[in-house]
């Protein structure tokens, strides 16, 4: 990407969003562009401004983050949402995901691992904080009774169908490596690597990194 990742910040804390803004702004090369406070005023900023990455709470007034995806995909179609909350239920992550989430992140994450969180989203990877890693399964079993396509719940031994490489990767993946570290990890180009993991998802029947994750963490492979 070229230039600053642009940054739409949606929280209802107005001292919770000063901070986080604040924080943001020590980043070189990320530029909040606007705050929000509701789903209502979320989605006017996001068709105004276009950003990135919105960074979305759930627990807003009237309209929670999650009913409010769709709206604002709607409304900015080339923006990815990360969504930040306190909420540890599977069920919200679950949801978050199907409604088309880039990432699920809580708020206990550190200031530094956030704005990677935000680069990662940016990127079009999945984020997903270490912590909802187990309730995952849960929610790719959600998933993939309605929103994945079929086949999701690949079977144990489609792993078998993988070349020795794509399996290597397939455990980068579950353990959380963007595309770039794992380039570097096995010393390959960082455009191979993506080739490799659009082969995994068509093989296992999978459709994104985060139900690649899944599907092998599940199995207690990674």
């Amino acid at each position: 990407m070229s230039g600053a990742i642009r940054v739409l910040v949606v929280d209802d804390h107005t001292l919770f969003r000063r901070g986080l803004v604040a924080l943001l702004a020590t980043e070189s090369d990320l530029d909040v562009v606007g705050e929000a406070a509701d789903a209502g005023e979320a989605t006017r900023r996001a068709a105004e401004l276009q950003p990135d990455v919105i960074l979305l709470d759930n627990h807003l007034p009237g309209v929670t983050g999650i009913a409010a995806l769709a709206g604002l995909k709607e409304a900015a179609p080339g923006a990815r949402v990360l969504m930040l909350t306190v909420s540890e239920d599977e069920t919200d992550l679950s949801a978050a995901l199907r409604a088309g989430a880039q990432g699920y992140v809580l708020k206990t994450i550190d200031g530094d691992v956030l704005a990677q969180a935000i680069r990662r989203t940016a990127r079009g990877e999945s984020v997903v904080s270490p912590e909802m890693t187990g309730k995952l399964v849960q929610a790719l079993r959600s998933i993939t009774g309605s929103a994945a396509p079929a086949g999701a719940a690949a079977p144990a031994d489609q792993l078998a169908t993988l070349s020795p490489r794509e399996r290597e990767i397939l455990e980068h993946i579950a353990r959380g490596a963007s595309n770039k570290a794992i380039a570097r990890s096995l010393d390959i180009a960082e455009t191979t690597v993506k080739i490799h993991v659009q082969h995994i998802l068509r093989k296992l029947g999978l459709s994104s990194r985060v139900q690649a994750a899944v599907y092998l963490t599940g199995r207690g492979s990674a």
